[in-house]
């Protein structure tokens, strides 16, 4: 038998054994990483009696690496992208009720307010800053404006029921 045949045989043998441990396609390559090693290192060997025993420690070598490659990359623990459940980017019937209510109580609660809180809160929410609500309503210091917006603050909260959800 040429070298070639032994090498052709024991690729097969190679294949079934890593095969059956992890899989065809990791055993192709795995059988491939072992006939080079032979090759390149043991390639004064000629007997299939002795390269067999010595291919077979060597694809075991090759196994274990490719387990803790494997591990290290995380790959032993990903889910595949068809398996996992996302959830809905829309909100739930419950959450919308509980957020239409708290819509409603806020509503209700700002229309009771007094005039200069509504317009505190309207220019807070077109965004302006707080020098610019003190330039707005002619305040003589930004300190008042910041006393309005803790007071208007309070006042809406007590009006919600004294907390800001359902």
């Amino acid at each position: 038998m040429t070298r070639d045949e032994i090498l052709a045989r024991l690729r097969e043998r190679i294949v079934a054994f890593a095969a059956s441990r992890m899989g065809r396609d990791i055993a192709e390559d795995l059988a491939q990483d072992v006939l080079i090693v032979i090759e390149e290192k043991y390639g004064h060997v000629l007997e299939l009696g002795d390269l067999l025993p010595l291919s077979l420690q060597i694809v075991r070598f090759k196994m274990a690496g490719a387990r803790r490659k494997s591990l290290r990359h995380g790959e032993s623990s990903k889910a595949a992208i068809d398996e996992l459940q996302l959830p809905s980017p829309s909100l739930s019937p419950e959450d919308q009720a509980a957020r239409q209510q708290s819509v409603e109580r806020l509503t209700a609660a700002v229309q009771k307010l007094g005039e200069r809180c509504r317009e505190l809160f309207r220019l807070k929410l077109l965004g302006r800053s707080f020098a610019e609500i003190q330039e707005h309503f002619g305040a003589a210091s930004i300190n008042t404006v910041y006393t309005w917006d803790a007071r208007c603050r309070k006042q809406l909260l007590d009006l919600m029921g004294g907390k800001w959800t359902v």
